[in-house]
Formats: C-alpha cells, sequence, structure tokens
C-alpha cells in the first residue's frame, strides 16, 4: 500500500497531531506522573511542546530524546520530511528538502542528518544467521593509477547481507583482520554459512566457527557450488547493495564526507531492509522509532 501525500496531511494535519503522536508512543495511555507517583492525565500547555499533570501541574516535554528537542522548526514539517526519505527509493538531498519545506539550507542540511541517525535507530539490530554474504567496498575519493584494493582518498564500506533477509553496513578504518573479524563475530551467529572473496582477512572465518566459502575474483571466479555445505558461495546480494547504495550517492548527494558517510549507509540500510514493506508501513515504522534514545553525533 502507497502513502499518499494526502493521507499523510490526513494523520498530521498540524503541529499539534505530531506532538500528541509522540506523547502517546513515549508515555502511552495509562500515564503516571513523574512529579506526583499518581495516575493522571496531561493536559498540553498552549504555545509549548509540553503537557502538564492534571493534579500538580507537572510539565513533561515529549520531544526530549528525539531529533526535535532543540528544534524551532515546526514538527509537521519534520514529520514530513520523515514522509519524504522515506518515501523516496534513493534518497533525498538536503537541496530537495529545502525546496520541500521551505526552511533554509542550513536547517534542511541537519534535519537530514538527524533524520538519517533515526533510520539507524529504527533498524534491524538482530544478529545475522542462514546464509551471510561479506564484502567490503570503497566509496568517495578518485582512483588514479592506483593498483590493488583501495585508493587515497577514499573510505572502506564493510557490509554483511543475509541472503534473503537483512544488511548490515558502516564504514570501517581498514580491510585488516584485527578490524573486520570482530565486525563480523558481532554480527553474524556462529555456524553460518558465510561467503566472501579472496582478500586473505577473511582466511580465520572457519577458525571461529563459521561454514567459510571464498571466490576467487582475481582469477574470474564468481560463484561455485559446496557440496560439503550443499550452498552456492558468490558475494552477488552484496555488490548488489554496493552498486545501489553508490548510484544514489552520486545520483541524489553527488559526494559525501568521510565524517557524515555512516549516516548515508544507515539510510540506505534501512532503507533495503525495509523493501519488502509498503510506504505506509516504512513511514510508521520510522515515527515508531521517536519513542527511542535518540543516537548521538559518532
Amino acid at each position: 500500500m502507497r502513502y499518499t501525500f494526502q493521507e499523510f496531511l490526513t494523520e498530521y494535519p498540524t503541529d499539534e497531531a505530531c506532538l500528541d503522536r509522540i506523547m502517546s508512543m513515549k508515555f502511552g495511555n495509562n500515564q503516571v506522573c513523574p512529579g506526583c507517583g499518581s495516575e493522571t492525565k496531561f493536559h498540553r500547555i498552549t504555545k509549548r511542546r509540553a503537557y502538564a499533570c492534571q493534579h500538580c501541574g507537572h510539565h513533561i516535554y515529549p520531544c526530549v530524546g528525539t531529533p526535535f528537542e532543540k528544534s524551532r522548526t515546526p514538527l509537521q514539517k519534520w514529520f514530513f520530511a520523515m514522509y519524504l526519505l522515506t518515501a523516496s527509493k534513493n534518497g533525498v538531498s538536503a537541496k530537495e528538502l529545502e525546496r520541500q519545506l521551505g526552511v533554509t539550507y542550513k536547517t534542511a542540511w541537519r534535519m537530514a542528518h538527524e533524520l538519517r541517525k533515526l533510520m539507524a535507530n529504527a533498524d534491524d539490530h538482530n544478529p545475522l544467521s542462514g546464509h551471510v554474504e561479506v564484502d567490503e567496498t570503497y566509496v568517495g575519493g578518485r582512483r588514479r593509477g592506483s593498483r590493488g584494493r583501495g585508493a587515497d582518498g577514499k573510505t572502506v564500506v564493510f557490509g554483511m547481507a543475509e541472503r534473503g533477509g537483512i544488511v548490515r553496513a558502516a564504514p570501517v578504518p581498514n580491510v585488516k583482520r584485527k578490524t573486520l573479524l570482530p565486525v563480523i563475530t558481532r554480527n553474524v551467529q556462529r555456524g553460518s554459512i558465510v561467503s566472501t572473496d579472496e582478500l586473505k582477512s577473511y582466511a580465520s572465518l572457519r577458525k571461529v566457527g563459521y561454514r567459510h566459502g571464498a571466490v576467487n575474483h582475481s582469477a574470474e571466479e564468481w560463484s561455485y557450488y559446496d557440496y560439503r555445505l550443499g550452498a552456492w558461495h558468490h558475494t552477488n546480494t552484496i555488490e548488489g547493495y554496493w552498486s545501489q547504495l553508490k548510484r544514489s550517492i552520486r545520483g541524489t548527494h553527488v559526494h559525501v564526507s568521510q565524517k557524515h558517510l555512516w549516516k548515508y549507509v544507515s539510510e540506505f540500510s534501512y532503507r533495503y531492509n525495509m523493501r519488502k514493506a509498503d510506504t505506509a508501513t516504512v513511514f510508521r515504522s520510522l515515527v515508531s522509532t521517536l519513542r527511542l534514545p535518540h543516537l548521538a553525533e559518532n
């Protein structure tokens, strides 16, 4: 089901409707006042993003711990920005948010980055299992006469894709074994089948409890069938994700800095992991994350 702009306006016609939604998610219907300790009803305070206890007048600020906590931008514009980011397949640039929301570029840029951190919060954090493809890629910079892996000015992005499931990716400082192996063991269940390329950093995966197979891309080997495991080894799934990520960055954002790359990767991972859901579910899932503590800047 496609979540249309008209449906968005019906659900969130005003700032007050957005604030009520945050309040209900964070505090529910059975509300206990932290000031007097009694069950109560909170009444909204006019011209403030706050509610007051009907018994003792204690104030609650539901936007605390959300991207909107210190923002004077109307809540409906924040919610509309969430709608735009979830409805788009390839993301939305800050310049486009500036045009759509009628805010300054500086405000639009900050909103986009705060919502990407919200997407990182909203994403699936369960361990990967089954058959997982592991690979690394290089984003940014420009390769000029370099040989082998990497190039000056490029950032390493490391990813793990569960076949038929979710992907998890983030920038890493390098592709050394001591860097990559702990990331895999934290995110992939032991005993899973893991397919990689021939990078030597993956050579010890069997020793730490994985059923590992590697394709040799340098010898133009792209896949092979492992009769011992009864599975095909290839990295086509994660490489497809890399292609989509790079196309989206080039087409929508043109360039992203190394400092903020993790947020763009989180955004595309969230959208990829929600690929089977309709746009209404993707948007509402992101809104529901407002009840969680907001991520701090990396």
